[in-house]
């Protein structure tokens, strides 16, 4: 891969694959695949959920509220989730089985209690940044090829935050797992396609 590429690899930890606290169907799955994927990229980022334990986007810090609802906060709706990657936790750690030992970033997003972060741009309120567009920029990347967890909520709103701050933008498919709540994937391949997002099934 060329120097002006660089591969993304969203959230693949251990709350998000089998037996953790929000366990994205057949989620392990994406490790192998990554890790062979890795190896081609000179530029690597890996993402974590990074969350305080009263983090406003879990269920448990709203009285009468179960887990994947919806609520209205003050930068818009948002979905409930079940207790998830709290920070230090086993639940946060990348999974056991990922192996890029030449990522050059590890970036933690999600650590305000008040604000939900899926996207590695920006989180939820839309204006925060998180400082990845200009750490790229800085390293001439130009594009960015994305896998990782889940496809329909981080890897997404990863992908398309990338062409707002001008990037080319690639999902490469196999890499990644969804959740897939009520039509979320379906309607996530439709934002990105319209976006100008490419969907690869292969490198």
């Amino acid at each position: 891969m060329d120097a002006k590429t660089a591969l993304l690899v969203i959230d693949v930890q251990r709350d998000f694959c089998a037996g953790g606290a929000l366990a994205v169907p057949d989620g392990d799955a994406v490790v192998p695949i990554v890790n062979a994927l890795a190896r081609h990229y000179p530029t690597v980022i890996v993402t974590q959920d990074w969350h305080p334990a009263n983090h406003i986007s879990f269920a448990s810090q709203h009285d009468g509220r179960a887990p994947f609802e919806t609520i209205t906060l003050g930068y818009g709706e948002q979905i409930l989730w079940p207790d998830h990657c709290v920070m230090g936790s086993a639940g946060a750690a990348l999974h056991s089985a990922l192996e890029i030992p030449h990522a050059a970033l590890i970036l933690r997003k999600g650590s305000n209690r008040a604000i939900d972060s899926y996207s590695a741009f920006l989180e939820a309120d839309r204006a925060t940044k998180t400082g990845l567009d200009g750490y790229l920029t800085s390293r001439g990347i130009t594009q960015i090829d994305l896998c990782g967890l889940a496809t329909d909520y981080c890897v997404a709103w990863s992908a398309l935050d990338a062409r707002r701050f001008g990037f080319e933008a690639r999902v490469i498919e196999p890499a990644c797992r969804a959740i897939d709540l009520a039509g979320s994937l379906d309607a996530a391949w439709r934002a990105m396609q319209a976006a100008g997002v490419a969907r690869a099934g292969a490198v």
